[in-house]
């Protein structure tokens, strides 16, 4: 097939998604594909016309644009298929507090939440008990979050925020084992542990791309039981927000044992170090089989 690769982008995480486009290009062209990249932040005026040309478009964009829908909505356009959530499902999940609300609407456990936007102001007074998370609304990669521990500290946080982006989500800080779950096909597949090493105080942008950032545990060392719930939660929450093909969630099992859903996302990382793969590994399925998998499902959903 004529596959459209589209990575880059104009987000913060530009440079994580070229890094796994890297690796997806390969593997593509090891499975016999003709690959075309494309680079929305360099021609995005010709998406429209080089999506009528491709058999398949192979999305590897983080942030916006990309987990916002806005491409997406574009291959629709173009009756291009592609692997994935649609447009309105990739909205929805890529911002945190409407994803929230889906979430607690399903009645899947989720650390308590307050929703602040710039108009509001750094000076907008926490309304959850101390410590808690600060973070873009919208975005990934542990960019611009932080741990707030005092009132204090509070302000600042959201300024760093409103920064990058108009709205922050604040979240209750949950002691406990950070685990992450992937859903192929509505299928889960085997928790992963996630432990960063040194000072770090939570999973952040370091620890989640450099090659010894963390630890990362896969299949987790968890009794059965919380395999089970946590990978049933994550499948109840791929359906709720809609979604098809894959996805990854993010969750703290906490010290009772119950484990939180913080957010999910829509496009998960493909690079050497990134989570998805190595789970689906564990799986069986070699990365060309992920690939070559994840290009069946989107022709399925959305194959001309």
């Amino acid at each position: 097939m004529n596959v459209l690769l589209i990575a880059g982008g104009w987000s913060d995480e530009r440079e994580v998604s070229l890094s796994g486009a890297r690796m997806i290009h390969a593997a593509l062209e090891r499975l016999g594909h003709q690959v075309s990249f494309f680079d929305p932040a360099l021609d995005f005026a010709n998406l429209l016309r080089v999506a009528r040309e491709a058999d398949f478009a192979f999305i590897n964009l983080h942030g916006t644009p990309g987990e916002d829908g806005l491409i997406q909505a574009v291959l629709d356009k173009a009756c291009c298929p592609y692997q994935g959530a649609g447009a309105a499902a990739s909205y929805l999940a890529l911002n945190k507090a409407a994803s929230k609300e889906v979430f607690e609407s399903a009645g899947i456990p989720t650390p308590d939440w307050q929703f602040v936007t710039r108009v509001q102001g750094p000076d907008t007074p926490p309304t959850l008990p101390l410590p808690v998370f600060v973070k873009p609304n919208k975005g990934g990669s542990s960019l611009g979050m932080s741990l707030v521990r005092t009132s204090g500290e509070f302000p600042a946080a959201l300024n760093t925020v409103f920064s990058l982006c108009q709205s922050a989500l604040v979240e209750r800080f949950i002691p406990g084992v950070e685990l992450t779950c992937a859903v192929l096909d509505h299928r889960p597949l085997p928790l992963i542990m996630i432990t960063p090493k040194g000072d770090a105080a939570f999973f952040d942008y370091h620890n989640k791309y450099a090659e010894d950032g963390a630890e990362e545990i896969c299949p987790a060392p968890v009794p059965d039981e919380v395999t089970r719930n946590v990978q049933s939660l994550m499948v109840k929450a791929h359906k709720a927000l809609g979604l098809t093909g894959y996805s990854r969630g993010d969750f703290i099992l906490s010290a009772d044992g119950t484990p939180y859903l913080l957010e999910i996302n829509t496009l998960p990382g493909m690079t050497p170090t990134s989570l998805l793969p190595r789970a689906a590994a564990q799986a069986g399925l070699a990365f060309e089989d992920l690939i070559t998998e994840l290009i069946r499902l989107g022709l399925e959903e959305r194959g001309r």
